[in-house]
């Protein structure tokens, strides 16, 4: 157990968040900004000697549900979770896999999906689980780590993901994508959406310049979109959305019109 990195960490980490973004209210007398003390020792459910003692590098060993409990205080990632366990003198916590982390009722949905392409998606754009169909189409997207998890940041840093569209929709869909984060962010900007948007901001003038816009409501998910596969060619479907507000998850199921050369196209992609 390291102490004073414990005591830093979490210093740091607890005076990047504001009372409204953990639910708490703001108060008229707070002078400074992040949580005190006291109030992540609350939302960890423990004393607030015990937590200012550990910030004071004076603590005992934490346990690891104590661990646990102070992560989730302080809406801390996995990595973050992780780091903060190796602090604490303890092993990492075992990492959930993807598909654990979807609802099991979207999972019962995908179950009946075999011949559909369809992927669940977190809040912010990591592909938790895709239909055979799915990987088929657009490539197994389960497998990324890192920033590169999240859709919207490929858009951006990776011409693969791009070539899965025309030229001409490359800028709707940065635009639809950008908005989306824009929407995440504006909810909680010290979280994932906040982790994206500075690694964006700093290797992508493109989506620097769509940032700046601050443009709200441009949508394209109802629309007809159009796709390019390697061994189909061009293909024409709808991506229909099934939001799990509960779980901040949304299933995407892509259909062609019945009877379009898209559908035979499909049809062949999965036999």
């Amino acid at each position: 157990m390291d102490r004073a990195l414990l005591a830093d960490f979490l210093r740091a980490r607890r005076e990047t968040l504001q009372p409204e973004d953990v639910g708490l209210p703001r108060g008229s007398r707070r002078r400074t900004g992040g949580l005190r003390r006291e109030e992540v020792a609350v939302l960890a459910g423990m004393s607030a000697d015990y937590y200012s003692r550990l910030e004071q590098k004076r603590g005992p060993m934490p346990s690891e549900p104590m661990l646990t409990a102070v992560a989730r205080a302080l809406k801390l990632s996995q990595s973050e979770t992780e780091h903060l366990f190796a602090l604490g003198g303890h092993a990492a916590p075992r990492r959930v896999s993807l598909d654990e982390r979807v609802s099991p009722t979207i999972r019962h949905i995908v179950e009946q999906l075999v011949d559909t392409p369809a992927i669940v998606f977190s809040r912010f754009g990591e592909a938790l689980l895709q239909t055979p169909a799915a990987k088929a189409l657009f490539g197994d997207y389960t497998r990324f780590t890192g920033m590169a998890r999240y859709l919207t940041y490929r858009w951006f840093t990776d011409p693969v993901q791009r070539a899965l569209y025309p030229p001409e929709d490359h800028d709707v869909r940065g635009r639809v994508f950008t908005v989306e984060l824009r929407a995440a962010y504006t909810a909680d900007p010290a979280g994932t959406a906040g982790e994206i948007v500075d690694a964006l901001l700093a290797v992508s003038p493109e989506f620097a310049e769509v940032w700046r816009r601050h443009e709200v409501g441009v949508t394209h998910h109802l629309d007809l979109k159009r796709y390019r596969h390697p061994m189909l060619g061009d293909l024409e479907m709808y991506g229909r959305r099934l939001v799990d507000p509960d779980e901040n998850q949304e299933l995407l199921v892509f259909m062609a019109e019945p009877g379009s050369p898209s559908e035979a196209a499909l049809k062949r992609l999965i036999e």
